[in-house]
């Protein structure tokens, strides 16, 4: 199995990034001499993809006109959105109009970056994935290899990968990192407008379908501009054999 299409979520106004997002979507801030969008992309290309659907709202017309300078794989599909649609949302209206037709496909926010650790995060995922028996595989990273605030963690998992989320006052090991390969059938029955990736998660959760593969390479927290400070820092130090 080799997924042919993605999507990557790009609509998002990035509050949390002001000021640096004030003029541009978060997913064009520069990361390591490229732009996250393109780190993404890249990846997606890597593994095989053709297609990308991405979604646009905030300064669609800046991540458009990024898109069309590009010179390399994969095929960029525009999906603009008038109204925020949320990640649930963005990934059912794509599907609503036939965009994404290829199942199973993954979904990259577009602020998610990484890298890879011994075989390719992406890669990981689909060799995991079970259509048969789950609805999707979200790819989860360590908290305490998080070099930023990230609460107590968003799931817990058992030996053979099923996820659980967080009890109240609980600390749970792993955080969702962005990515995720999915089925169109963990869409069944999912409402129209806005909604969250939650919502589909959880249903899938009780139903024993829904999967998770720890990270076993880089990962950045990319929130706040002190976030992708710390990140650019880190990735300089690597190249540069430094250490702060």
């Amino acid at each position: 199995m080799r997924p042919r299409q993605a999507m990557l979520l790009a609509a998002g106004l990035g509050t949390r990034m002001r000021p640096l997002t004030g003029l541009t979507a978060k997913p064009l801030l520069p990361l390591g001499g490229r732009t996250l969008i393109d780190h993404g992309l890249d990846r997606l290309a890597a593994a095989g993809v053709e297609t990308v659907v991405v979604n646009v709202h905030w300064h669609a017309a800046r991540v458009a006109e990024h898109l069309r300078a590009r010179t390399s794989g994969p095929r960029t599909v525009l999906r603009p959105e008038a109204m925020l649609l949320d990640t649930g949302g963005a990934v059912r209206a794509a599907l609503a109009d036939g965009l994404l037709r290829s199942a199973p496909f993954y979904v990259v926010n577009g602020d998610a970056f990484w890298l890879d650790g011994p075989v390719p995060a992406l890669e990981r995922l689909t060799t995991t994935f079970d259509q048969g028996e789950s609805d999707a595989a979200l790819l989860v990273h360590r908290t305490f290899q998080v070099h930023a605030d990230v609460g107590f963690g968003d799931f817990a998992l058992d030996k053979w990968g099923a996820v659980r989320r967080r009890g109240e006052r609980e600390v749970v090991p792993y955080i969702y990192a962005g990515v995720q390969l999915t089925s169109p059938e963990l869409f069944a029955g999912a409402p129209e407008g806005a909604f969250s990736m939650n919502l589909l998660w959880d249903r899938a959760m009780a139903s024993g379908r829904l999967q998770a593969v720890v990270h076993d390479g880089l990962w950045f927290h990319l929130s706040t501009p002190a976030d992708l400070a710390e990140a650019e820092s880190s990735l300089q130090a690597r190249i540069t054999g430094e250490t702060r």
